[in-house]
C-alpha cells in the first residue's frame, strides 16, 4: 500500500512539473475584460493560444474606466470590453493612446423594463436610464428615438455626439443618464414602467438575456460595425505577435463557440 502511494505520489509531482515547465516555456499575454461575455469568449481561446506558445491571462473588471487606464500604464497588454466610439471618446477627455487592433464581435443594445412586458404598456412621465459616458448615451437615446419615445436633432448621429441636454422633444419623459455598469442593479429596484437602455454585457452579467428586451438597435444599418466591440491595446503595440495571435484566435470561431454553449445570441464581426 505505501508503495503504491508512492508511486502516485511521484506520478502526481512528476505532472506538476511538467505542466509548470510548460507554463514557463510560454509567452504571457495579459488582457483585460468584462466578465460577461469577453471573460468568457476569452477562456475559449486559452488552449489554442498555449498551443501558438502563450499563456493568456484574464484580469476582469466591472468598470470601463480601469481596463483602458490599466492599459495606458502597461499593466495589461491588450483589453476586450469595449467599442471604437467608445475608445474614442476615452482617449479624447483622458489623453490616452489607445488603438484598436481588430472588431471580434456585436452585442445589441436593448430596451429593458421592470414590471411591464410591452413599450406600449410605459407610464406617461416614466423614467427611462441610459448610460452616461458619451458614446453609449449617444446610442441610447438613437434607440429611445428608434422606438419613438424621443426626438432628436435632424442631424444626430454617431460621429456627432447627443446628450440629453440635445433631445429636442423628451416626451414628458424623465431621462436619467447613470454608469452604465449599475443600470441593471437600478432598473431592478426602480418603480414599475421604469425602461432603461442597457449595454448587452451588462444585461447579462445583470441576469437578462437578449429575449428580456423588449427592443433592440437595428442591426440592419451600420451598428454592428460602428458598435463592434475590439481588441485594443497602447499605440505602438499593433504589430506585437502575441496581440496579433490572440486577435486571430478571437475572430476564428470563438464567438460562435461562446453562442453555441450559452445561446447569447451575440453576433461575430470583423
Amino acid at each position: 500500500m505505501k508503495k503504491t502511494f508512492a508511486l502516485l505520489l511521484a506520478a502526481v509531482l512528476v505532472l506538476s512539473l511538467a505542466s509548470f515547465a510548460f507554463a514557463a516555456d510560454l509567452t504571457p499575454i495579459v488582457v483585460g475584460a468584462s466578465s460577461t461575455p469577453h471573460g468568457e469568449i476569452l477562456e475559449l481561446v486559452k488552449e489554442r493560444l498555449a498551443e501558438e506558445g502563450y499563456d493568456l491571462q484574464i484580469v476582469i473588471y466591472d468598470d470601463y474606466i480601469l481596463p483602458n487606464t490599466a492599459l495606458e500604464d502597461g499593466d495589461l497588454d491588450a483589453n476586450y470590453f469595449q467599442h471604437t466610439p467608445y475608445l474614442n471618446s476615452f482617449n479624447e477627455s483622458n489623453g490616452t493612446h489607445l488603438v484598436s487592433v481588430g472588431k471580434i464581435h456585436y452585442e445589441p443594445m436593448g430596451i429593458y423594463a421592470n414590471g411591464i412586458e410591452s413599450l406600449e404598456d410605459v407610464p406617461e412621465g416614466a423614467t427611462i436610464i441610459i448610460p452616461g459616458d458619451d458614446s453609449n448615451g449617444t446610442r441610447a437615446l438613437l434607440l429611445l428615438q428608434q422606438e419613438g419615445f424621443i426626438t432628436l436633432p435632424e442631424d444626430a448621429s454617431v460621429d456627432n455626439g447627443i446628450t440629453v441636454l440635445d433631445i429636442v422633444d423628451d416626451g414628458g419623459y424623465k431621462i436619467s443618464a447613470v454608469n452604465a455598469e449599475t443600470i441593471p442593479a437600478q432598473l431592478k429596484n426602480s418603480n414599475k414602467g421604469t425602461i432603461a437602455a442597457i449595454n448587452y454585457n451588462y444585461a447579462l452579467g445583470g441576469g437578462l438575456n437578449i429575449e428580456d428586451a423588449l427592443a433592440i438597435e437595428d442591426a440592419s444599418g451600420d451598428a454592428a460595425q460602428t458598435y463592434g466591440n475590439i481588441v485594443a491595446v497602447k499605440e505602438g503595440n499593433e504589430e506585437d505577435p502575441a496581440v496579433l495571435a490572440l486577435v486571430a484566435a478571437l475572430q476564428d470561431g470563438a464567438v460562435d463557440a461562446f453562442n453555441e454553449q450559452t445561446g447569447a445570441g451575440i453576433v461575430a464581426v470583423k
